[in-house]
């Protein structure tokens, strides 16, 4: 499922996930008040903006609660970053996602309204939007060849159903590795398992296949 995001900050590590999330085809606003870091890339996205993000009226212009994500990547400007995820809640931004790099960062960070933190390690942008592109990945691992392994709640149609009657390797283009429930897991289900409300499943398949089994669980 397509969504709107407004990336923050576009320095190495917002640079790359706007990137990312472009790539998997959603629809991507990169702002920076460093007019150099917003310039390198201007040619690839087409919505792009220099400003003040701690001021709140230029927030306010660009409409933050019309974004599904609002990913606030700013590197060391920690103050910057606490001062941008507050006035992005008060102006009503739907899901505000920053970036830190200490647990005290994240506690302070909490306090004023983040929603979702992460640690800016090497293969965070990666993860992260990988989940922010869909709306149940739980998370995820890349292999190679464009395959990745992905863990998603159960669908709600296939509760009672067996991994046999739903043909999910043939229909979904996904195999199932294992079944996670109640922090156990099975790592060898067999094809009579029945789905439960709460499985969770991981499945190795391309990320394509597996948003089109996500936005089914919506």
């Amino acid at each position: 499922m397509k969504k709107s995001v407004l990336i923050i900050g576009i320095g190495k590590f917002g640079a790359h996930l706007a990137e990312k999330m472009r790539d998997l085809g959603h629809d991507v606003l990169i702002f920076d008040r460093n007019a150099a870091s917003i310039e390198r890339l201007a040619t690839r996205f087409a919505d792009a903006q220099i400003g003040d993000f701690t001021n709140e009226d230029v927030l306010r212009e660009i409409e933050v609660s019309s974004y599904d994500v609002v990913c606030v990547t700013l590197g060391d400007d920690f103050e910057a970053s606490m001062i941008t995820t507050m006035l992005l809640k008060r102006l009503g931004a739907k899901y505000v996602v920053v970036r830190a790099r200490s647990e005290i960062e994240c506690d302070l960070l909490r306090k004023v309204g983040a929603d979702e933190i992460v640690y800016a390690d090497g293969d965070a942008t990666d993860r992260l939007a990988m989940r922010m592109g869909g709306n149940n990945i739980c998370d995820y691992i890349q292999l190679t060849g464009g395959y990745a392994i992905f863990e998603v709640p159960v669908l709600k149609s296939w509760e009672g159903k067996s991994i046999a009657e739903l043909e999910v390797r043939k229909r979904y283009k996904l195999n199932i590795v294992a079944i996670k429930n109640d922090e156990m897991l099975d790592p060898t289900p067999m094809p009579d398992y029945r789905f439960k409300a709460d499985d969770h499943i991981l499945v190795i398949g391309k990320s394509r296949d597996v948003f089109k089994l996500d936005a089914k669980n919506v």
